[in-house]
């Protein structure tokens, strides 16, 4: 665990407020859940299974559907757009801005856009990118990343917006929700209509319609992609399903885990530009297809199933080291149970590597996960891809001597007894390690007493006193 992931930590268990927020929220979120399945919902494990099939199938025929999907975009009178890297996203969007003489663009929620830091890259190139979903826009406004993957200011009161919106705004301090709703809003809707670019995320694409679906509550997505006149949709290719019939399921499965709703209240179907018959809609229409790290994970046969995730978020919410540590304490954008199998695939397994370790393996990700990704086993497939990257790097060496010398002598009985006997008569009277000297120097052992540090031997060992009763 690195030292940054270590402190984070702490800090967030030391802070009371933060703790009573990330818990009171996650367990609003578990118990609307919990109360649109119930009598609800009397086939669920069976939609939870067809959508682990659906997305198994479509993961493992990647290729065929795309191609599909970029063929009935095009019929459509769309383009794809097909990006391997953050930087080539950044990269188009800012060309196309360019030759548009574009100055403004408004973003829905996207957490494939947070992924790749496309705000940040827009705004160095001197171009206003605002988001409009309002926990987003919050958050943009305290220059902060998504505490949530559903629910992005979780971590924030309404106290802590009131004094957000009079410093940023210079608005009176209102602690009122529908007071701060409206202030947004008015805010926003100038964006609206001030905007050149529109760009959405996608919940999911469909291949044999080549259409990109979108849910949301607030109806901000609606605006960005209509208002504008370019719309560009920037989604993992991870996202694609076969058909249009498929999309039932993961409807019925989406809104109920994620918010406790039996569906979304705005779901929209967007297909292309605008026809000529058509009063609204966006003249230019772009669908950016993102790789970033999504085929070499698609290469790993067991661990792949992480790329079935619709970014429900409930196994956020069922999971005891999120609902304590908080999301800003993972390294990267994607936090909880999906963040700690997702980053180490995307970022590598040195980008973290105590990250697979944080987590109880419960298995209460896997219970609730709508399309079954059995998160506990991918966690520890990958602590023992960490493990063995560890063995591999230079600097273990000296650690895997002492444990090598460590089993020699403990696989030895007398010679074990005998080392034992050795410790005992000249180790000093208090915890060794840390006051040997010298030793603390080494990465290593200054690593193991972070957390612990080895008693002195006692004179006696079990069996001398052992001796001493029989005799």
């Amino acid at each position: 665990m690195s030292v940054a992931f270590d402190e984070k930590i702490h800090q967030t268990l030391a802070d009371p407020k933060l703790q009573l927020a990330i818990y009171t929220s996650t367990g609003r979120l578990m118990d609307h859940r919990k109360k649109s399945l119930t009598g609800q919902l009397s086939d669920y494990q069976d939609l939870r299974t067809h959508a682990n099939a659906i997305k198994r199938h479509t993961i493992e025929n990647l290729d065929y559907y795309l191609e599909q999907l970029e063929s009935n975009i095009e019929a459509h009178g769309g383009k794809v757009i097909w990006c391997s890297s953050a930087e080539q996203v950044a990269d188009f969007v800012l060309n196309l801005a360019k030759e548009r003489g574009s100055k403004l663009i408004v973003k829905s929620k996207s957490m494939t856009t947070e992924e790749i830091d496309l705000n940040e890259r827009l705004e160095h190139h001197h171009l206003e990118s605002v988001e409009t979903d309002l926990g987003e826009y919050i958050l943009q406004l305290k220059h902060e990343r998504p505490y949530h993957i559903v629910a992005p200011a979780l971590h924030l009161t309404r106290y802590d917006v009131a004094d957000l919106f009079e410093k940023e705004l210079h608005v009176p301090n209102d602690t009122v929700i529908e007071n701060q709703t409206m202030l947004a809003r008015r805010v926003l809707r100038d964006k609206f209509l001030q905007a050149d670019i529109g760009i959405s995320g996608a919940n999911f694409l469909i291949a044999d319609s080549g259409a990109v679906v979108l849910v949301e509550n607030e109806g901000n997505a609606r605006l960005t992609t209509s208002a504008p006149k370019i719309h560009i949709a920037v989604a993992g290719i991870e996202k694609i399903i076969p058909r249009a019939q498929d999309l039932a399921t993961f409807l019925k499965l989406l809104g109920r885990s994620a918010t406790g709703q039996p569906l979304t209240v705005y779901t929209s179907f967007l297909s292309g530009p605008r026809r000529a018959t058509e009063v609204d809609g966006p003249d230019e229409f772009y669908v950016v297809l993102l790789d970033n790290g999504r085929t070499k994970v698609l290469a790993d046969e067991e661990k792949r199933q992480a790329l079935y995730c619709i970014r429900c978020g409930a196994c956020l919410n069922h999971c005891p080291v999120y609902r304590k540590i908080g999301g800003h304490s993972f390294p990267w954008v994607y936090s909880g149970p999906i963040g700690a199998i997702i980053t180490p695939q995307f970022m590598g397994a040195r980008h973290e590597p105590g990250l697979p370790f944080a987590s109880s393996l419960c298995g209460a990700c896997a219970e609730v996960c709508p399309v079954k990704i059995d998160i506990p086993q991918v966690l520890l497939d990958l602590r023992e891809t960490v493990v063995k990257a560890r063995t591999e790097d230079a600097s273990n060496q000296l650690e895997r001597l002492a444990f090598r010398m460590f089993a020699f002598v403990a696989s030895r009985p007398r010679l074990f007894r005998w080392a034992g006997k050795m410790a005992a008569r000249f180790a000093p009277d208090k915890p060794w390690v840390s006051h040997a000297p010298g030793l603390d120097l080494l990465p290593p052992v200054r690593n193991w007493l972070s957390q612990r540090d080895l008693p002195s031997p006692p004179k006696k060992n079990f069996r001398d006193l052992w001796k001493e009763r029989k005799r």
